[in-house]
């Protein structure tokens, strides 16, 4: 197969880093930055545990998805009215979170922290229709690899980066500091380039809900797609579920040796993988590329396999980190650009929202198994986890011709 290139629109891919960026700044905000609040306050363990269902709106985004197709907001610009309103919600909201206190006002604060939440999913929608509409087929990898590097530095930035903000100036500060960036996020919002081709809008709430589910899947294979997509990443997901407790029990790293080594240089080579990735992607293609990096993804797994069996080593911790990191983020932009080439222009926000909530089952679904074949051994364990690489390979290699359709488009209409 040929693969067309053409030179990439320097502007767009700025914006599309930028919007990245903009996904991932709430996630870890809501995550483990609000956990660590709560610990640091004081909060009961109980409570703290609560926060998980803070990550409810991420998984059932595509229930509201049809609204973000439906309706525009702002005239002229299909995508930019939403992105724009909510970066200036989640701005605000991160000022309140700022003057708030979790142990007198508790339930505010959780209310506070949902509202966080949901309107960070709402801005997903949005910047996963903006960059599936924006970017050309010849371009979705390399745009794929730059979104997936601004959403894994705004992580770090408001996880490990508003951590020692916090320790230094307190979290009042940290938030503050988040809000303003979302400020600077919604003037990149203003001046954001169009999709040259911007299809009509569903007529009604009826279209935008009935219509993109019959479109969605009257395409050839899309249950083979699905399954492909809930597979892609099993074994990465399977051994990511326990690689921390792993480091810690399994190898007895300090929490010292995980924080600056596991998370920064993880952060770091996941970045530098999405964006290699993405290069070779459009001089691969799809269907090469997402075997490849597959491949890769199941042998950087079996190096946590090799780690486990010769016992704890630093510099065999930093190497498999690094290259299983590296892997990841190259497996994640092919993943992203495969998710691209299967929505329909028309309905962009709720297929993209469809397809990544598939994306997630495998991360949702795999921590009690994992759990199990853990009790037996951090080396079988790790084995195990190749093993489960192996199924979203074999669909890949089944569904060549599909991902080269898919990959040439158009879209279907």
């Amino acid at each position: 197969m040929q693969v067309i290139q053409c030179r990439p629109d320097r502007r767009l891919l700025a914006t599309l880093a930028l919007f990245g960026f903009a996904s991932g700044l709430p996630l870890a905000l809501v995550g483990s930055t609000l956990q660590a609040w709560f610990t640091a306050a004081g909060v009961d363990v109980k409570t703290i545990g609560a926060l998980t269902l803070l990550q409810l709106p991420y998984a059932y985004k595509f229930l509201w998805a049809p609204l973000v197709d439906r309706f525009p907001l702002t005239r002229g610009s299909r995508r930019r009215g939403w992105l724009l309103l909510t970066q200036i919600l989640l701005g605000l909201s991160c000022c309140a979170l700022a003057w708030s206190n979790p142990v007198t006002q508790i339930f505010p604060v959780l209310a506070l922290a949902f509202v966080i939440a949901f309107v960070s999913a709402t801005q997903d929608i949005a910047v996963d229709a903006y960059r599936a509409e924006t970017l050309p087929t010849a371009q979705r990898g390399l745009g794929a690899g730059i979104s997936v590097a601004g959403y894994r530095l705004a992580m770090l930035v408001s996880g490990a980066g508003a951590l020692v903000l916090a320790d230094h100036s307190g979290f009042r500060t940290s938030f503050l500091w988040i809000a303003a960036l979302f400020g600077l996020l919604a003037l990149t919002t203003l001046v954001a380039p169009e999709a040259d081709h911007v299809p009509p809008l569903p007529a009604n709430l009826k279209e935008a809900f009935s219509s993109q589910l019959r479109s969605f899947f009257s395409r050839p294979g899309m249950l083979g797609f699905c399954a492909l997509i809930a597979l892609y990443k099993l074994g990465d997901a399977f051994a990511g579920s326990l690689t921390m407790t792993f480091l810690l029990r399994g190898q007895g790293f300090s929490l010292t040796e995980i924080g600056s080594i596991y998370k920064t240089l993880g952060v770091t080579a996941t970045i530098a993988g999405g964006v290699f990735g993405g290069v070779w992607l459009s001089r691969l293609g799809l269907y090469r590329s997402l075997l490849l990096f597959g491949v890769l993804q199941a042998v950087t797994n079996a190096g946590f396999w090799g780690l486990a069996s010769a016992g704890k080593s630093l510099v065999g911790m930093i190497a498999v980190v690094a290259l299983e990191n590296f892997s990841g983020g190259m497996g994640t932009s092919a993943l992203l650009a495969l998710l691209m080439a299967l929505c329909d222009r028309r309905y962009t926000a709720t297929h993209f929202a469809l397809l990544s909530a598939i994306a997630s089952l495998a991360r949702v679904f795999v921590g009690v198994p994992a759990g199990q074949v853990a009790a037996s051994g951090w080396a079988p364990f790790f084995a195990w986890s190749v093993v489960w690489s192996v199924p979203g390979l074999v669909i890949v290699w089944t569904m060549r011709r599909r991902i080269m359709e898919a990959e040439a488009g158009p879209e279907p209409q």
